[in-house]
């Protein structure tokens, strides 16, 4: 699969808060599809398959899981109670009957709301791979959390497991980087608000030294950002919950208003938003 122009998505005067079925519909119809090269790419190089029994940390509306049990491996996800409306698409898309694990010609699937230790389970064997797909690396405290979720999943996991961590490029090969500036600049009076900096070159070997996991290789990946219209674009980028501070301390219509200005540099001439960026993935394992 490759990143696609995503059809139009007309706008309306106030879009949906985060974690509401509308911009978790958002996410999963336009946003999500982006970073697909990075697991595909990421899902080669560790030869998922049948013989794989993957827990997905944040793998909200599934697709990274769809991708994995589309090549026969047996997928369990989970995500935080406050992303809900997201597993529920998950859910859709993975086991879309009342009972049933999996769908037609789809490993095992699982979908759990919480934490890993929900996701124990008399009986199952442990996991031999962990993936954790949302890219840290592009606003102040965006680690907080995963290093405490992925010494949770380890606990889990046979000895020696993949532990795939997903993260930005530098910042002069993203193009996006610029237009999520946006949000640091509307929340500079909230001093609770994340900040947006520049990833660092060990940002993922930290996080994994921290969790104790042992870096076994590494790998980067173009995944442009590609919008059909400004409309699209607008609302991919809200639905990932980045400029949500920023509605906070001003109101949607002037996030939305600044947003439209950052991509105007991005748009070309059949009207369509395109933004090339480079994401970097690290593969770890388990002690």
């Amino acid at each position: 699969m490759t990143p696609t122009l995503v059809r139009h998505q007309s706008r309306t005067a106030s879009a949906p808060s985060a974690g509401t079925t509308g911009r978790a519909r958002d996410w999963a119809e336009i946003q999500e599809r982006m970073l697909v090269p990075l697991v595909e790419a990421a899902y080669e190089r560790l030869d998922v398959g049948p013989a794989t029994r993957l827990l997905g940390l944040g793998c909200g509306s599934g697709l990274a899981l769809l991708i994995a049990a589309s090549r026969g491996a047996a997928v369990t996800g989970v995500d935080r109670p406050e992303r809900a409306a997201r597993l529920a698409l998950a859910r859709e898309r993975l086991v879309p009957e009342t009972g049933r694990d999996g769908a037609t010609g789809l490993g095992a699937s699982r979908l759990v709301t919480g934490t890993p230790a929900d996701t124990r389970e008399q009986g199952r064997p442990p996991y031999n791979l962990i993936t954790a797909f949302e890219p840290i690396g592009c606003a102040a405290g965006d680690t907080e959390g995963l290093v405490s979720t992925l010494e949770a999943a380890v606990a889990l996991a046979e000895h020696g497991s993949a532990v795939v961590l997903a993260g930005w490029g530098p910042p002069e090969r993203c193009a996006t980087s610029a237009v999520l500036r946006v949000a640091t600049r509307l929340t500079a009076r909230l001093n609770e608000a994340p900040r947006w900096r520049p990833s660092a070159r060990d940002d993922l070997e930290d996080v994994a030294a921290r969790a104790g996991l042992k870096p076994d290789g590494s790998g980067r990946v173009a995944c442009p950002f590609g919008y059909a219209d400004l409309d699209s674009a607008v609302r991919g980028l809200m639905s990932t919950g980045a400029f949500d501070a920023a509605a906070r301390a001003t109101d949607q219509a002037q996030v939305e208003k600044e947003l439209i200005e950052a991509l105007h540099g991005h748009v070309r001439r059949d009207g369509t938003v395109w933004m090339p960026n480079v994401f970097r993935y690290l593969i770890a394992r388990t002690p």
